[in-house]
């Protein structure tokens, strides 16, 4: 019983210098944001609008009491376009092939919403079913040399 005291005393003792390292790390990131010349804190930053067309460098504006500022942004011009660069998803593997739609489907689990974006919990998507025609058509050949 005494044994198993000091092993929880250890590991609380553990856990509060964690927590006050923790503690220090997070005042480090705000002192770095106000060096900024910003105290504010409680920054609402809009959806990154790219420069022309739908994708591509742009801007995201924020806003926090009377101050304003534009940081740069970057919306992917591939597939992830149209969950935004604000939206960090978990994939898993791709399934296998659909006989009746020709296409391999597989889903996203959100990990990590980035200025305060409005993002879906899970996301699918899906991609054309690979032809293996190729390797096929290689394999007929070295059958005909014989």
């Amino acid at each position: 019983m005494k044994g198993r005291m000091q092993v929880q005393g250890l590991l609380l003792l553990l856990a509060l210098i964690l927590l006050a390292a923790t503690t220090e790390a997070g005042k480090n990131k705000k002192e770095k944001v106000k060096k900024d010349g910003s105290e504010c804190e409680d920054w609402r930053w809009g959806p990154c609008v790219p420069n022309s067309k739908d994708c591509g460098l742009g801007y995201r504006e924020g806003t926090c009491k009377d101050e304003s500022k534009k940081l740069k942004c970057k919306i992917p011009c591939n597939w992830k376009k149209k969950f935004g660069a604000d939206c960090k998803y978990k994939f898993e593997s791709w399934g296998g092939c659909s006989a009746q739609t020709g296409v391999k489907t597989r889903s996203g689990i959100l990990k990590k919403a980035l200025y305060n974006a409005q993002c879906e919990e899970i996301v699918y998507v899906t991609k054309p079913c690979s032809s293996k025609i190729k390797s096929k058509s290689k394999a007929k050949k070295g059958k005909g040399k014989d």
